[in-house]
């Protein structure tokens, strides 16, 4: 019965990253992926023989500072600070430049122009005071909770800080939707289109959702889109080897069957192939729901925590679509080098959500697309290309009709943009919610497991009573996409769980 310090289960970015600072403070950390190779979602892989993709993830824009730096990664990148291209049907594209649309190029009116700089301006203001939050614990709220109350005593003192003016806007703006304050600034429908479908990129909300514009600040509380060399794997793989080095054992194809309970306290987990490994810290950087109600199981829970986590909303409404082509499309002349948005308007995009609230799929869907092929060479055969797109909405559950069907409306709307790329398909692969799930533990497809919604962020992340890494169960800790700050390439939740076990221990 072997032992360590800590077991941390999912070597995904989140588990890595907590295993890596837990390492350089001395501790012996098992990681314990059940997948044959370390990344969860940040992996390259192989869709087609001779062209590869980055299997979920195929941007990196939230890499923590702390990870990088803390772990000393030398990442290098295909492109980085990479345009965003808005597609319009009839050619007359719209490019975002810079730190997403420093500069915009594209025959956008002048007005719309200086009223574009104003808003980015302020939402970047607004962003940057909601930045620091994603690398801290979230506040503890009742009575007796000491420093906790000087944390949001922080908090508060930051958004003062931005003035009265700008507070009062700040405040206005928590509570409504991006294309109330879209249709308020902008006329052009190809900037507000491409600014709405950023804000939902992922969620199970429209941009006339209330609250909405909270996901498009947490979205620029980011860094800048970049392609790393390789794809996303290769930030996996360096992750794995700086933590290796430090000391860090990564065993894959190991998937874990229950967290062992002795009396209340969490004292190991057994495999799937009945292996039983002890340790005195266990962390679950996978699904929280799963971690909740299948591996740690309702008996070892009281009744109210059973169902806070059997009501996480989980509703992951993206598809991930790979094309592998025999030459380059032509998206009527867009440079391949961006990131292309089919996004025309805000109503487009809401439009597109709407079907999904019934259990039905978008017959005009939206999209991100990346041609990382148009990057560097290795990702397809010469002369050949590889398409990676985002595709919204589709329910969790189709059944092979329906997905036929959604990939023929997926694949008219492209040809609609790049026409003649039907014809240059050699193989097509269509990643459902469904699938995510089954393959990446995407539990409702879900890849921030747990959507990022007001109700499910900071101190109510994943849900009161283990937002802040700590569970009810001693020895039992949280520290994945399902905490705070949420998803994305970052790190920035194992990051922080381990902060605060390290800071947890010493007190003790």
């Amino acid at each position: 019965m072997p032992s360590c310090d800590v077991i941390i289960i999912g070597g995904g970015t989140n588990g890595l990253a907590a295993a890596g600072r837990l390492a350089k403070a001395g501790r012996k950390v098992l990681v314990l992926e059940s997948a044959a190779v370390a990344g969860g979602g940040a992996t390259t892989r192989e869709f087609a023989k001779g062209y590869k993709v980055s299997a979920v993830a195929h941007l990196l824009n939230l890499l923590d500072p702390r990870v990088e730096q803390g772990l000393g990664l030398h990442l290098s990148f295909a492109a980085t600070n990479i345009s965003t291209t808005a597609l319009s049907s009839t050619g007359d594209h719209l490019v975002l430049q810079g730190n997403y649309g420093e500069t915009i190029s594209g025959g956008l009116p002048e007005a719309d122009r200086t009223s574009w700089l104003e808003l980015r301006q302020k939402l970047m203001r607004f962003a940057n005071v909601l930045k620091p939050f994603k690398a801290m614990t979230p506040p503890r709220l009742g009575k007796g909770v000491g420093n906790e109350m000087l944390k949001l005593a922080g908090l508060g003192l930051k958004i003062r800080g931005l003035g009265r003016d700008d507070l009062r806007e700040f405040m206005r703006l928590m509570l409504i939707n991006v294309a109330d304050v879209l249709d308020d600034e902008l006329k052009d429908e190809r900037l507000k289109g491409v600014v709405a479908f950023d804000t939902v990129l992922g969620a199970h909300l429209g941009p006339r959702s209330p609250n909405s514009l909270l996901l498009l600040l947490n979205r620029l509380a980011g860094e800048t889109l970049s392609l790393p060399a390789g794809g996303m794997g290769s930030v996996a793989v360096a992750m794995a080897k700086a933590v290796q080095a430090l000391g860090v054992d990564i065993r894959v194809n190991a998937k874990v069957k229950s967290v062992n309970i002795v009396g209340d306290r969490a004292t190991g987990v057994t495999l799937q192939n009945g292996d039983v490994i002890d340790a005195t810290t266990v962390i679950s950087a996978i699904n929280p729901k799963t971690t909740f109600l299948d591996l740690v199981g309702p008996r070892y829970l009281d009744t109210g925590m059973v169902r806070r986590a059997g009501n996480i909303l989980m509703r992951g409404n993206a598809v991930k679509l790979h094309l592998a082509l025999k030459g380059a499309p032509n998206f009527k002349g867009a440079d391949l080098r961006t990131r292309l948005v089919i996004a025309p308007s805000v109503r487009v995009v809401e439009d597109a959500f709407n079907p999904v609230k019934y259990g039905e799929f978008s017959h005009d869907p939206v999209m991100e697309i990346v041609i990382p092929s148009a990057f560097e060479e290795g990702f397809a055969p010469k002369g050949h290309h590889v398409l990676s797109a985002i595709v919204q909405y589709a329910p969790v559950v189709m059944d092979a009709k329906a997905r036929a069907a959604f990939l023929k409306r997926i694949m008219a709307t492209l040809e609609s943009y790049a026409p003649g790329i039907g014809k240059l398909v050699v193989k097509s692969e269509l990643l459902t919610p469904e699938v995510l799930e089954r393959q990446y533990g995407f539990v409702g497809g879900n890849w921030h497991h747990g959507e990022l919604a007001a109700e499910q962020m900071l101190f109510l992340r994943p849900f009161i009573g283990a937002a802040q890494y700590e569970t009810a169960i001693p020895g039992l800790w949280l520290a994945g996409a399902g905490s705070h700050p949420g998803g994305g390439i970052s790190g920035a939740a194992g990051w922080n769980a381990a902060e605060r076990i390290l800071k947890m221990e010493g007190r003790r």
